[in-house]
């Protein structure tokens, strides 16, 4: 008999005045619950209950034992309930990381239909594309863009965003309009991606061309590692530039922009949301996955 279950037979003998009473109340042995008490006082070198052929009663020390017992297992209780209460109803707090432009463009939007189904979560979220410690940090989950590293993590692929290559008009003026991948190596420039994680720049633009990748290296002048940095020199005219639609939708609509070899689009970039590995996985986690699942749907 562990040392909870100990406390909870102290306990109903107290209540019910009885030890025969309590292993009934119990279902045990009368012999167990004589001995289990026996140990108790053994090892907390005290008398808790004075016991005689006609009665009992309980010591000083056993009602100061008494006492802590019932706030304990009342505590306990609450605790169970609560995880109880969480696995049918998903409440708490949930911490995500998630890049910047995902966040504000594609996950913050839908955010209010998420609290309105689930309104005793609360959302801890944090937006950067550095490499996050999600058990020393105490994050659930991040979601990343692009293929995984081998971190050690779970990995649930949420969504496939199609991406285009664009340039602005202002560049089209001076450089031209590129009509296929070959006229790319005639006087056109690209701006160079540095990932942040790696730090290395990616010059190259990749583009599926009947089902295969096909990759086209372009001088650039200037790398960034930033999206809103990326995003605001392929504007300024400083070189072509790939982005998920998303991203981009409105200024292509606006004309700042403008698609180029939309018959050789880039591969999609998968997005996947990555957690410790757990046998039990939270009820808050696994309905923000679930809805991260449905949300990215309506994208496609």
């Amino acid at each position: 008999m562990d040392r909870l279950e100990t406390m909870r037979l102290y306990a109903r003998i107290v209540e019910l005045g009885s030890f025969t009473a309590a292993a009934n109340d119990l279902d045990l042995p009368r012999a167990t619950v004589t001995n289990a008490i026996k140990k108790l006082e053994a090892r907390l070198g005290a008398q808790l209950l004075r016991r005689t052929t006609r009665c009992q009663s309980v010591t000083r020390d056993g009602q100061a034992y008494y006492g802590h017992c019932v706030r304990l297992l009342a505590d306990l209780d609450e605790v169970e309930a609560d995880f109880r209460e969480a696995a049918v109803v998903p409440k708490g707090c949930l911490r995500i990381d998630m890049p910047g432009t995902l966040a504000r463009h594609l996950v913050i939007p839908g955010l209010p239909e998420f609290c309105a189904r689930y309104p005793q979560i609360k959302l801890d979220i944090g937006t950067s594309d550095r490499f996050v410690d999600l058990l020393r940090e105490g994050v659930d989950c991040v979601l990343r863009v692009g293929e995984l590293p081998d971190s050690g993590l779970v990995g649930r692929r949420v969504a496939l965003l199609q991406q285009v290559t664009v340039a602005s008009a202002g560049y089209v003026r001076r450089r031209g309009l590129p009509h296929t991948l070959a006229d790319l190596q005639q006087g056109h420039e690209a701006v160079s991606w540095v990932s942040p994680t790696t730090r290395r720049p990616e010059p190259s633009l990749d583009f599926m061309v009947r089902r295969r990748r096909r990759e086209v290296h372009l001088p650039a002048r200037v790398s960034v590692s930033g999206t809103d940095a990326y995003l605001g020199c392929c504007e300024a005219g400083l070189g072509i530039a790939q982005f998920p639609r998303y991203r981009v939708a409105d200024l292509l609509a606006r004309g700042a922009l403008q698609e180029l070899f939309p018959d050789s689009p880039p591969p999609a970039l998968p997005v996947h949301v990555l957690y410790a590995s757990q046998r039990q996985m939270p009820a808050r986690l696994r309905v923000f996955v679930d809805w991260l699942v449905e949300l990215m749907a309506k994208q496609r």
